[in-house]
C-alpha cells in the first residue's frame, strides 16, 4: 500500500511541480480556439510538447491531417488517454466579465465551449504525470496519448477507431468538463451520427423537351432545370416535414442540419450546380438511428428526382453506444476522492462577481454552485442522469468517447468545469460569460489538474495491480459476450477504408491579402444597419 500511495503521490507532486506551464498551455490552445477539422496549430502544438516529453508520435494518424498518436513505454498493460481540442463557430469570446468577442476577426469566429482546451489538457496532464512515476519507480507498461479533432461532428474517434488504432488496450480512461465532479456510472451517451448529401446539376441541358420550342428559341426560352440550390430548400423543408414521422417524442432524439455549400452565385438563367448539407442527429439507440436514416435517404433521393439533380451521401460520423464499466468506475472514483475535489480561489470569485456586475446582477459571495466544490458519488450521480428518462432508454445524449468502451475497459471522469450560479432558478445567464470563464486559468486550473492528478493515479493502479486490471476486464469479457468479437460485441460502424471527411467545407480561419480571416470576413464598422 504504502508503494502504491508513494507513486501516486510523485505523480500528484509533478503536477503541482509542473502546473504553470500546462496551464499555459491550455491558454496557447484555448486561444487557438479552431474548429473541426481545421486545428492545424492545436495539433502541432501538442505533437511537439509530447515530443518534447519523451514521446514517439504519429502525426496524421488514421488520415486525419489534424489526428495524432502519441506513445510512451514498451510491454507491460497498455493504457490509453486523449485529447480533443476543437471549438466550435458562433462562439467567439475574449476571457473578459463583459460580452467581447475577438478582436479582429468576425464576431461569430469560434470559440472553446465546453472547453476541449480544459479536457486535452487535463489528460495530457494525467498521461505525464504517470509518466514520470514509471520513469522514477521502474514500473512496466505502455501509454498512448490520442489526439482526437472534430469532436463536436464526433469525427475522429469512429474513424480510429475503424482503422484499428483502439485495438490492442487493455484500458482507456475518458475524461469531460463537468458541473459535477464524479465517475459515469450506467447510463453513459448514445449514438450520434451524422452525413452529408451533395446535390449537382450535372446535365441541366436533359431537363426540357426541346422538340417542344419554337424553332428559334433562344436560351432564355428554355425552362431552366431547378438545380442545386432548390434540390437543397426541398430536402431541408421535406425533412422538417417529416421529422414528425421519425419517431414519437420520447427518448431524448435529435437531428440538427448544418449548410456547407448553397449553390453560390450564378446567372438568372443557369441553375446552381451544387450544394452540401448535413445532418446530425443522436438517440439513445443504434435501431433508432437507422430509421432516421432510412427517412433522410428517402428524402434525399425525392429532392434530386424533383430538382433535376443527382444526389451522393459522405458519412461524417457513426458512433456505437456507451459500454459501462463499473470496476473501472469504482477504482477512477477511488482516485478522485483520493485527489479531493477542485477548490476555487478569491481571484476566481472575484471574475465570477465582475460578470455577475456587468450584468446588473447582485454580485454573491460565491457566484459558483457549492458542487463545483464537492465529490459526488456515482452512483447519486446516477440517480440524478435517470431521474425523468423512461425505464428502457439506457443512453443519453451523444459524444464519441464511447469509441473506446467497445474495445477495452472504459472510465469516463468528470470534474468541476465552474458555471455562474444563477440569481433564481429561472435565470439564464447569457452564453458568452460561459465562454470566457473557460479562459481563465483560476477558474480552470482547480478542476482540470483535479482531473490530470485523478487520471495519473488510475492508470498507475492499472500499471501496478494487476487485480484491478483484471476485475475490469473480465466485467469486459461479460459485458460484450467474450470481449473483442464477442456475442454481444458492436464493432466499429464506419468501414476500415473510411475516407474522412476533411474535403468538405467546414469553417475555418483563412489567410487572404488583408491578414488572418475568419470563413466570414472581418465586417466594417456600421457598414450594415439593423432593421428596427
Amino acid at each position: 500500500m504504502a508503494e502504491r500511495y508513494r507513486e501516486k503521490a510523485h505523480a500528484i507532486e509533478w503536477v503541482d511541480a509542473n502546473a504553470g506551464r500546462l496551464s499555459e498551455f491550455h491558454l496557447e490552445i484555448w486561444n487557438y480556439a479552431e474548429p473541426a477539422w481545421r486545428e492545424y496549430k492545436s495539433a502541432r502544438a501538442y505533437c511537439e510538447f509530447l515530443r518534447s516529453e519523451g514521446f514517439e508520435v504519429e502525426e496524421g494518424s488514421g488520415d486525419m491531417p489534424t489526428a495524432f498518436v502519441a506513445r510512451f513505454g514498451d510491454g507491460g498493460p497498455v493504457l490509453g488517454a486523449y485529447a480533443e481540442y476543437d471549438a466550435v463557430p458562433g462562439n467567439s469570446q475574449q476571457p473578459v466579465p463583459y460580452r467581447a468577442p475577438r478582436e479582429g476577426l468576425h464576431p461569430w469566429a469560434a470559440g472553446h465551449t465546453d472547453p476541449h482546451s480544459m479536457l486535452g489538457v487535463a489528460g495530457l496532464t494525467g498521461v505525464l504525470a504517470a509518466k514520470a512515476a514509471m520513469e522514477k519507480y521502474g514500473i512496466k507498461g505502455t501509454l498512448v496519448f490520442f489526439g482526437e479533432p472534430a469532436e463536436k461532428v464526433c469525427g475522429s474517434k469512429p474513424i480510429h477507431a475503424a482503422k484499428g488504432y483502439y485495438d490492442g488496450f487493455d484500458a482507456f480512461i475518458a475524461y469531460h468538463p463537468w458541473p459535477q465532479n464524479t465517475v459515469e456510472w450506467d447510463t453513459h451517451f448514445g449514438a450520434y451520427w451524422s452525413c452529408v448529401f451533395t446535390f449537382e446539376c450535372v446535365a441541366p441541358e436533359e431537363w426540357a423537351d426541346r422538340s417542344l420550342l419554337p424553332a428559334e428559341a433562344g436560351p432564355r426560352a428554355v425552362p431552366r432545370c431547378p438545380g442545386a440550390i432548390d434540390a437543397l430548400c426541398l430536402m431541408y423543408t421535406t425533412t422538417k416535414y417529416t421529422k414528425e414521422a421519425m419517431f414519437p417524442h420520447t427518448g431524448s432524439w435529435t437531428i440538427n442540419e448544418f449548410i456547407l455549400a448553397a449553390g453560390d452565385a450564378t446567372a438568372d438563367n443557369l441553375p446552381p450546380r451544387f450544394s452540401q448539407i448535413q445532418y446530425a442527429w443522436r438517440s439513445p439507440s443504434l435501431g433508432l438511428q437507422e430509421q432516421i436514416y432510412r427517412i433522410l435517404e428517402n428524402n434525399a433521393r425525392h429532392a434530386a428526382a424533383a430538382t433535376g439533380c443527382e444526389v451522393s451521401v459522405q458519412w461524417v460520423s457513426k458512433t456505437r453506444v456507451g459500454l459501462p464499466n463499473h470496476a473501472m468506475a469504482d477504482l477512477t472514483y477511488r482516485n478522485l476522492e483520493l485527489v479531493g475535489p477542485p477548490k476555487l480561489s478569491e481571484a476566481a470569485r472575484e471574475f465570477g462577481r465582475a460578470i455577475q456586475a456587468n450584468l446588473g446582477l447582485e454580485p454573491m459571495a460565491n457566484p459558483f454552485p457549492d458542487e463545483v466544490e464537492q465529490l459526488l458519488p456515482p452512483q447519486e450521480y446516477e440517480e440524478r442522469v435517470r431521474h425523468g428518462l423512461p425505464a428502457w432508454q439506457h443512453h443519453i445524449g451523444a459524444d464519441d468517447y464511447v469509441e473506446y468502451m467497445w474495445h477495452a475497459p472504459t472510465v469516463r471522469l468528470l470534474t468541476g468545469r465552474p458555471r455562474l450560479r444563477p440569481p433564481h432558478p429561472q435565470y439564464q445567464y447569457p452564453n458568452w460569460t460561459y465562454l470566457a470563464l473557460g479562459g481563465r486559468s483560476e477558474v480552470v486550473d482547480p478542476g482540470m489538474f483535479v482531473a490530470g492528478k485523478t487520471i495519473a493515479a488510475t492508470l498507475l493502479d492499472l500499471l501496478t495491480r494487476p487485480d484491478e486490471l483484471a476485475r475490469a476486464k473480465a466485467e469486459f469479457v461479460e459485458r460484450t459476450g467474450g470481449g473483442v468479437g464477442g456475442s454481444k460485441w458492436v464493432p466499429p460502424l464506419l468501414p476500415r477504408d473510411i475516407i474522412p471527411p476533411i474535403d468538405l467545407r467546414w469553417p475555418e480561419y483563412i489567410r487572404t491579402e488583408r491578414g488572418e480571416e475568419w470563413t466570414l470576413p472581418t465586417p466594417i464598422p456600421n457598414a450594415a444597419q439593423k432593421l428596427t
